[in-house]
């Protein structure tokens, strides 16, 4: 049951449900990509990446300095999630490269 509601508190936020389209769009994303496109205070983008994190949703890996977050492989719940995330027709920012990514 905790797993179940850990997973719906973190989609009822719409720019978490952003994040992850965005992230299903584009692949592995730096934190400072994902700062720029969605133009948001890098404190404010953590707690949304934390939350999408320990519902599950996010894997996240370190290189150097940057940390990429990607979308974890799921199944039951959390996948037909994801298969409806990736219908819906919702504005997304443009990608926006940063300076320490060296990653295309």
């Amino acid at each position: 049951m905790d797993e179940f509601l850990k997973t719906a508190s973190a989609l009822k936020d719409e720019t978490r449900i952003k994040i992850l389209k965005f992230l299903l769009m584009h692949g592995e994303r730096c934190v400072c990509e994902l700062e720029a496109s969605f133009n948001m205070l890098q404190s404010r983008l953590s707690r949304h990446l934390k939350i999408l994190k320990e519902a599950g949703f996010l894997n996240s890996k370190r290189e150097g300095k940057k940390v990429l977050y990607s979308i974890k492989k799921v199944k039951g719940f959390k996948k037909a999630a994801l298969d409806e995330i990736k219908k819906l027709k919702i504005d997304l920012p443009t990608l926006k490269k940063c300076s320490i990514n060296t990653k295309t």
